[in-house]
């Protein structure tokens, strides 16, 4: 039997649901290219971060002002000069992907304030992004900062992304929000075409012998999904976006889960960093046998049939899974 793989996202039509999402593999073009010819249906580049552009570009002015004070003919000479400032080389990065890749090429702009810097987003699609994800990572340490400012800066920073652009922009989010499906609308709103669930956040940590705070990456389990299950699950059908999950996808069980509960692709970057590009091919090809043994059409026939709306039991997303799970819960303690 066949089974058509494909799926939307963003308006753009990928091959079938599995996606790089940015990591260290999608930040070269001979990673890029395994990635593809291991059968990706579209690459998510490493991130350019806000902190970047700001330096690169204050690195830029001091250079240019450096010395004028002592020469008044410097003030009427240096501005006319041409430096070239901006993430020049994330910029020939997705000029070459686009080059060099036939699948959908996604640029990531990391940042947390608006401001000037969001009009790379700009450039970014000059240089050919067939779409942009926005990776909003904010901590609200401050004790000064209250859930509302909180939320209105990450509407502010969407919109004003989604105003520099025609192209699509994606917006990746922390779970952390008290009303998260309130939020989710708000960011449509505000310009987004699609949200991917969810950002994870990496945790310091603490070296007891040097006694130093370190940094400390631990890659995703399957374990993880079930957030951005219960969240795809719960938007679906809600809110005008596109959905895509991220964190925790590592077999085609993850995957198939995935998408029941409604997401448009799943994004992989942990299960790609450990098994290698060829891990893709294991994942598309258990979706499909999986599809095919219990004669599903298409993954647009798949998508959603297990959301919030679609799936017999409602209530399973919601509160009563919780009470649910503890009463179930057996051991040889208890």
């Amino acid at each position: 039997m066949s089974v058509d793989l494909r799926t939307r996202y963003l308006g753009l039509e990928l091959k079938h649901p599995i996606v790089a999402s940015a990591s260290p593999l999608t930040s070269s073009i001979d990673s890029l290219k395994r990635l593809q010819d291991a059968g990706i249906a579209a690459v998510v580049l490493k991130s350019l971060f806000e902190e970047e552009v700001e330096h690169e570009e204050m690195s830029a002015h001091n250079l240019l002002e450096y010395g004028t004070e002592l020469s008044p003919e410097a003030q009427g000479f240096f501005p006319e000069m041409q430096y070239s400032t901006g993430p020049d080389k994330y910029l020939q990065l997705i000029a070459e992907a686009k080059r060099a890749l036939s699948v959908p090429v996604i640029a990531s702009l990391n940042g947390y304030t608006p401001g000037g810097w969001t009009r790379i987003a700009r450039e970014f699609q000059e240089a050919g992004a067939d779409a942009i994800e926005l990776n909003v990572y904010f901590l609200a340490a401050s004790i000064d900062d209250t859930s509302a400012e909180v939320e209105q800066r990450y509407v502010d920073l969407v919109r004003s992304v989604t105003r520099q652009v025609s192209i699509p922009v994606a917006v990746k989010v922390a779970p952390y929000f008290s009303a998260m499906a309130n939020m989710a609308a708000r960011l449509t709103q505000a310009g987004a075409k699609g949200l991917v669930l969810f950002n994870r956040f990496l945790q310091p940590d603490i070296l007891l012998d040097e006694l130093e705070v370190a940094p400390h990456l631990v890659l995703s389990t399957s374990d993880e999904l079930r957030l951005a299950l219960r969240w795809i699950a719960i938007l679906r059908g809600r809110i005008d976006a596109s959905l895509a999950a991220t964190g925790g996808a590592h077999t085609p069980d993850d995957v198939l889960k995935l998408l029941l509960a409604g997401a448009d692709c799943v994004m992989l970057a942990s299960s790609l960093l450990q098994k290698g590009p060829t891990h893709v091919g294991t994942l598309v090809r258990g979706v499909q046998a999986w599809m095919a043994e219990r004669e599903y059409d298409s993954v647009a026939q798949l998508k959603g049939s297990l959301s919030q709306q679609s799936c017999p039991d409602p209530d399973a997303f919601e509160r009563a899974n919780y009470m649910k799970a503890l009463r179930s819960y057996t051991s040889e303690f208890v």
